[in-house]
């Protein structure tokens, strides 16, 4: 979700769901009351009520009969809800969080690269090529070459054609997103290394074979694992 062209009650959501991630209100605190969140925003209390639903949705905030809003523990937040994550990545600097979420890749990564190996199309090679090209294109540029980092690897999970993890590319981008923004070195020792890496498994795809995209993805997840080690 993006504050732009949404409605108010969306705003609403985007900003109290910020400020609890941000730290605003400590887990186990309590939002203001609903009288005063309709001071703060100029609404009703029954938009408030559907943006304190939205937040149990992400599981932020607990509301309990009589006694209001408070923030739910840590570790109950959905980060698998992009906003969520989103904002954890950009208020929380524990290294932890970003060790953990690195644990994700090493788990789910090289599966979707065999599956990849085994379905992609044609037109699905053609988007992983594109991405990779582009990646080669701009490797001096961190914005541009992280970007067309994310289509490459958003382009190998959709050519796995299983709706169920589509549903998880969202998330899944946040996350690289993190890593790749934290890892990008583009210095003549690792800048090859990575573009080396990434033709590798497109080659294995290529080529159908599900053993070699497994361990080039291991050995890309390898590479960006010891970078963050590096910096966290």
């Amino acid at each position: 979700m993006t504050q732009q062209h949404i409605s108010k009650t969306e705003r609403i959501i985007l900003t109290l769901g910020e400020e609890i991630v941000a730290g605003h209100f400590a887990p186990g605190a309590a939002l203001p009351a609903e009288s005063d969140l309709c001071d703060r925003f100029s609404t009703s209390r029954n938009i408030i009520r559907e943006v304190f639903r939205a937040l149990m949705a992400k599981r932020l905030i607990e509301v309990k009969r009589y006694r209001g809003a408070f923030v739910t523990a840590r570790n109950q937040w959905n980060y698998l809800d992009s906003d969520v994550l989103q904002w954890a990545l950009s208020h929380d600097q524990d290294p932890r969080l970003i060790a953990a979420m690195n644990e994700v890749r090493v788990l789910v990564e090289p599966q979707i690269a065999r599956w990849s190996a085994e379905r992609a199309t044609s037109n699905d090679l053609a988007a992983i090529e594109q991405a990779y090209n582009d990646m080669v294109t701009h490797h001096a540029d961190r914005e541009l070459f992280n970007e067309a980092d994310i289509r490459y690897h958003e382009a190998v999970l959709a050519s796995v054609h299983n709706p169920v993890l589509q549903q998880l590319n969202v998330a899944i981008s946040q996350l690289q997103k993190a890593v790749f923004s934290r890892t990008y070195m583009p210095d003549q020792e690792n800048m090859p290394r990575t573009l080396a890496e990434h033709k590798a498994l497109f080659d294995a795809i290529r080529h159908q074979n599900a053993d070699a995209a497994g361990e080039a993805a291991k050995a890309m997840i390898a590479s960006s694992t010891a970078r963050l080690k590096e910096i966290l």
